[in-house]
């Protein structure tokens, strides 16, 4: 066993891995007419219908499952050696325990299957125990959840056994391996189990409850309170840990204990009779035992009980404030408890306490939960939802998916200043798994329309440098999860936030998520953020950059050239910018010389790559350069397809960039064809990420269909630059004049001679398609000059259009 457990645990298995095939069997669960659902109800226990498999397929959805890996252990990846502090090289994660032994109820048919599940989240191999008497229900359950794992590796970390628990040697056997044992029952059964566990071994105990009612005096006549509260009484048949078996009043007035009873019985006879079985004769005997006892009390001035004719209810009210178990079965006590000594009676009780259903103003509800939370209580709720809870809610006061961890951590040296996660530096990426439909944008905008309000918290607004500006939409949850990323990646890029001091020139408004994310970015970095955003004052931002001893900006490139030029005398002397991060955009190489030389910036360098809809894509490394990029792997996967057909190129070639994103509430993209063209970056990264390595090379908008040739923008930025030693915008703007089409390449103005005369013989003498165009009488080709205000930029964020297309016609990508 202990051979099996280590190599098992020598490869951590992939959370995604797990939530994927929970999901895929919450699906086949919430069908009934699933070949599985149908498979599963003819194991279900005796006693249990079909509603169980509903409620373990909605326990096991992404959603739900998601919600509790954010919710108990911070994250969908929680095994990953993150920084929490981005201002430290210490990387933390929530590691397994190692092997988890499960010893299951025999009285729920749900908890078994849970619990491996729970094991699986943390990254654990588990042994679970089913009583030899049980339908083999989760067996078959977990043999289902095995077969839809793609990976093999949840087969690799369950085991099932079944076995009495008279077995002694065999649970011995069972749990001597083990690093923690979990076990459901009574004090007898988790004595019975811990003389089992090893010194050492955690144990976790989910064990037997009790739960009970208190009422201020505001709620004592509120006939909707006695109703709600006759529902908890009645939900499950009291069989749940959360049922009521006491109910307390906050008095001293045993007559109004006793007033208080009669009324709350005639609330009870109104209740639906029973559905469920009889209770069986053991049980029976403590039910009558207790209402027999308490009705020879009566005499003694201790009692009073009111009971059905039939049996089916009892509501015994006793002056004695002690709390006592009730027999279950619809059988509940009234008793008085004054709040002031409330925690004297209840504390001794402390290790059995859970629910405390409370009613009342609005500040004894405050008050008392006070005081039964301190006397021992692990929940609290409004009458009528005793029974229920929400999503993602602890157990008995602890998070089950952290009693199944180890919170672990690493310590390194500043070599590690730019390294955001351990495992980036050990562990590949798995690759994606390819699969459903390919969508385009206009695809993405139509699911957008299918999002659920409860998805929908957080609306973006694309830029719309490529076509019309797009709603985007995202929750909280997702939101988070992707700055967190892009956080990582920008320290990756070489970011410092003990010492940078960052303006976020990023521009605002609109609905554009520019400046937002970046806020937001820098917030979870504990950075120095100046928000500035982008304006039209450039004499006003510098001296705000000046005062603010500013050394970083973030901030579009089009928008950061024209201020630093427009601005360059003061910045100049300032001589404080050292870094530029830059997002949207990109700088040409001889921009970038220019930056460095002139203005004596250090470090000019990606910001990220991403989108509106997908959010950060990629994240440039210190030895990244020009469009080079890491693939934020813990988000999306990737596939570079072929130009014309939906399949892979072959290493190093030029395709479509496909992404899917791995973890995602809100909606899911599916595989999403962004609208830029890359390649792979073969070999490791001189950084030792791990990680996939794409360069960017264009962007479909820069692919024009122009008198019948393909032309492209880039390749007009690249002959400016290398053969006129352009530094600034340039744009193209596409017309057509009726008889022939015309292309014109607007250059921004720069000190000096004028260069379009020249600029226009460096085009056709560079470009052989654009030359064979325009001698055929196809196009007119003109170049113009014009300062950087003058050049067409989308009004959200200020991104210079690179080609804007006049005609009347999309632009299409070569066939």
């Amino acid at each position: 066993m202990a051979d099996t457990v280590e190599a098992v645990l020598a490869t951590p298995i992939d959370t995604a891995a797990v939530l994927s095939a929970c999901d895929a069997l919450a699906a086949a669960l919430l069908d009934p007419a699933h070949p599985t659902c149908i498979r599963l109800a003819a194991q279900l226990p005796a006693g249990e219908d079909e509603g169980v498999l509903a409620e373990l397929g909605l326990a096991l959805t992404r959603a739900e499952l998601t919600r509790k890996l954010r919710r108990e252990l911070g994250g969908t990846a929680p095994q990953r050696l993150t920084r929490p502090d981005a201002k430290e090289t210490v990387y933390e994660a929530w590691a397994p325990v190692g092997l988890v032994a499960h010893i299951a109820p025999g009285n729920a048919a749900t908890v078994a299957p849970l619990s491996v599940v729970e094991g699986l989240l943390a990254g654990n191999v588990n042994v679970l125990k089913t009583s030899s008497g049980d339908p083999l229900f989760a067996q078959h359950v977990l043999a289902e959840l095995a077969a839809l794992d793609s990976t093999a590796a949840i087969s690799e970390r369950v085991i099932v056994l079944r076995f009495p628990s008279s077995r002694q040697e065999w649970l011995r056997m069972m749990c001597a391996p083990a690093d923690a044992v979990a076990v459901w029952g009574g004090e007898a059964a988790v004595a019975g189990v811990a003389e089992h566990v090893p010194p050492g071994c955690r144990l976790v105990e989910w064990g037997h409850r009790i739960s009970l009612a208190y009422l201020a005096r505001a709620a004592w006549h509120d006939d909707q309170a006695l109703t709600a509260l006759a529902a908890d009484v009645c939900a499950h048949e009291q069989q749940a840990c959360s049922s009521p078996q006491v109910v307390y009043l906050d008095t001293e007035d045993e007559e109004e204990v006793f007033a208080f009873a009669e009324r709350f019985a005639d609330v009870l006879a109104a209740e639906p009779a029973p559905t469920a079985d009889a209770p069986g004769i053991a049980e029976e005997a403590e039910v009558t035992t207790t209402e027999l006892i308490a009705r020879l009390e009566e005499h003694l001035g201790l009692t009073r009980v009111h009971a059905a004719a039939d049996g089916s209810w009892r509501v015994i009210a006793d002056t004695r404030p002690a709390l006592t178990a009730s027999p279950l079965h619809r059988s509940i006590w009234v008793k008085p408890l004054p709040r002031k000594r409330a925690l004297a009676v209840l504390r001794p009780m402390r290790r059995y306490l859970q629910t405390a259903g409370v009613a009342g103003s609005r500040t004894d509800v405050a008050e008392l939960s006070h005081l039964v939370l301190a006397a021992g209580a692990t929940r609290v709720t409004p009458l009528g939802g005793m029974p229920s809870g929400y999503s993602g809610e602890p157990h008995d006061g602890v998070y089950a998916l952290q009693r199944y961890s180890r919170r672990v951590a690493v310590q390194a040296d500043e070599r590690f200043a730019t390294v955001a996660c351990l495992d980036d530096l050990v562990r590949p990426v798995p690759p994606p798994a390819h699969g459903g439909p390919l969508r385009d944008k206009a695809a993405v905008q139509a699911l957008n329309e299918q999002v659920s309000r409860a998805d929908a918290e957080l609306y973006f607004r694309s830029g719309g440098s490529t076509g019309t500006p797009a709603l985007s939409l995202f929750t909280y949850e997702d939101y988070d999860a992707q700055m967190h990323a892009a956080a990582r990646g920008l320290l990756a890029a070489g970011y410092d936030p003990r010492r940078d001091r960052t303006a976020n020139l990023f521009y605002c408004g609109g609905m554009y998520g520019g400046f937002i994310s970046f806020f937001s970015i820098l917030e979870r970095l504990g950075g120095v953020q100046i928000p500035l955003a982008a304006g039209p004052d450039h004499l006003a931002t510098a001296q705000a950059l000046v005062e603010c001893q500013v050394d970083t900006l973030f901030g579009m490139p089009s928008y950061l050239w024209q201020l630093l030029h427009d601005q360059s005398d003061l910045l100049r002397s300032y001589g404080g910018i050292r870094r530029i991060f830059y997002g949207g955009e990109h700088f040409t190489a001889e921009q970038r010389r220019v930056l460095m030389e002139d203005f004596g910036i250090e470090t000019v360098r990606s910001l990220t790559y991403g989108s509106t809809d997908l959010g950060p894509l990629g994240y440039q490394c210190t030895e990244s350069t020009g469009g080079v990029h890491h693939l934020h792997a813990d988000l999306h996967a990737l596939e570079i397809l072929d130009v014309d057909e939906d399949r892979p190129v072959a290493d190093g070639e030029t395709g479509r960039l496909v992404f899917a994103t791995r973890a995602r509430r809100g909606q899911d993209l599916g595989r999403y064809v962004i609208g830029d063209f890359g390649r792979a970056v073969p070999g490791p990264c001189p950084c030792g990420n791990r990680t996939p390595r794409f360069e960017l090379l264009g962007r479909l908008g820069e692919v024009m269909r122009v008198a019948t040739y393909f032309l492209n923008y880039r390749r007009f930025v690249t002959l400016a630059e290398e053969f006129l030693g352009h530094r600034g915008g340039t744009q193209i703007v596409l017309a057509h004049d009726g008889l022939r089409e015309r292309l014109t390449v607007r250059l921004e103005r720069a000190d000096g001679e004028p260069r379009a005369l020249r600029a226009r013989e460096v085009f056709l003498a560079g470009y052989p398609e654009l030359r064979t165009a325009v001698a055929e009488g196809l196009l007119d080709l003109e170049v113009t000059e014009m300062a950087g205000a003058g050049l067409e930029r989308t009004p959200g964020t200020g991104k210079l259009r690179s080609v804007v297309d006049t005609r009347q016609q999309p632009i299409t990508a070569p066939a």
